[in-house]
C-alpha cells in the first residue's frame, strides 16, 4: 500500500491502518464475539508481519490495556517503518475506564505513552473523547496543552478522536486531523469529512466496519470511496483477515481513487 497524506499535516498514512485494541485489552468491549489476549509471541509476530506487507500505520492508546506497552516491545526497533498515534485524556484499570482532560493529566499522559512505546515522539496525539465532545474542546485544557506539547515537539500533529458530528466539526479549527466513525450504516459525518478535506484536516475514520458487524468488501469500498478519508483504522487478530483488508483497498483505489 501507498502512504497517503494526513491532510496538511505532513504526516503520511497507509490507506489501512492497524488499531492495536485487540493487543492490550479484552474487557467491555464493543466487539460482538469475546476473545482472549493474544501471548507477547503472538503479539510480536502480529505487529512485524503487518509492517512487512505494506501496513503503516498503527493507532493506539492509554485505554488498550497493554497495547502501547505491546508495540513499543515488539517493534520499537522498526520505529522509522511506521506512523503511530495514541490519545489522552481517558485510561482504563481495575476494569473500568477514567477520563481526567487537565493540563497535568495530558501531560503525563503523552510521557507515558512514549516511555511505553519507546519512542521519542507520537506522530498523531487525539483527543480520547468520552462524548463531550464540544465541552472538552471549549473548557477542558486538552486543546492548549495538546497545542503546548506539539510546539515542544513530542507530537508532531493534535485532533480530536470524537463522537459527534458537531464535535468534529468544532475540531476543524484547530486540529492537524479527527477520527470520527464513519460506514454504511451511519455515513452522519460525511459532511463533515468534506469540510475536513477542503480545510486541510486529515481525516482517519474508525469502527469503519462497525466494530465487526459489516463484511469488509462492502465496508472498506464505501470508506475509502470517499475522497476525503486518509485512512481506514481496522482492529483484528487475523492476519488472514488484513491481507484481504489490503487487498480490498489496493483494489478500490486501483479503480479510480487517487
Amino acid at each position: 500500500m501507498n502512504p497517503r497524506p494526513l491532510g496538511r499535516s505532513g504526516i503520511e498514512v497507509t490507506p489501512i491502518g492497524f488499531g492495536a485494541f485487540k493487543i492490550g485489552r479484552n474487557e467491555k468491549t464493543k466487539y460482538a464475539a469475546s476473545y482472549a489476549l493474544p501471548d507477547e509471541a503472538a503479539v510480536e509476530r502480529l505487529l512485524n508481519e503487518l509492517l512487512d506487507m505494506g501496513l503503516a500505520y498503527i493507532d493506539t492508546a492509554p485505554a488498550y490495556g497493554l497495547s502501547e506497552e505491546r508495540i513499543g516491545r515488539a517493534i520499537s526497533h522498526r520505529r522509522s517503518e511506521f506512523t503511530l498515534s495514541s490519545k489522552v485524556g481517558e485510561s482504563f484499570e481495575q476494569g473500568e475506564s477514567q477520563y481526567d482532560f487537565s493540563a497535568a493529566a495530558v501531560r503525563a499522559s503523552i510521557e507515558r505513552s512514549l516511555r511505553r512505546l519507546k519512542t521519542d515522539v507520537l506522530d498523531i496525539a487525539f483527543i480520547h473523547s468520552d462524548g463531550r465532545d464540544i465541552e472538552l474542546q471549549q473548557s477542558s485544557d486538552a486543546v492548549p496543552t495538546l497545542v503546548e506539547l506539539q510546539q515542544k515537539g513530542l507530537v508532531r500533529a493534535i485532533g480530536l478522536s470524537g463522537k459527534t458530528v458537531e464535535g468534529a466539526r468544532l475540531a476543524l479549527d484547530w486540529a492537524d486531523a479527527i477520527m470520527v466513525e464513519y460506514h454504511v450504516e451511519d455515513p452522519s459525518h460525511g459532511p463533515v469529512i468534506a469540510a475536513a478535506a477542503e480545510s486541510g484536516v486529515g481525516v482517519v475514520v474508525k469502527k469503519g466496519l462497525a466494530s465487526g458487524k459489516l463484511p469488509a468488501e462492502e465496508a472498506i469500498g464505501f470508506v475509502l470511496a470517499n475522497l476525503g478519508v486518509a485512512s481506514i483504522v481496522i482492529g483484528g487478530l487475523n492476519l488472514d483477515h488484513f491481507r484481504t483488508n489490503i487487498a480490498i483497498a489496493t483494489r478500490v483505489l486501483s479503480a479510480g481513487r487517487p
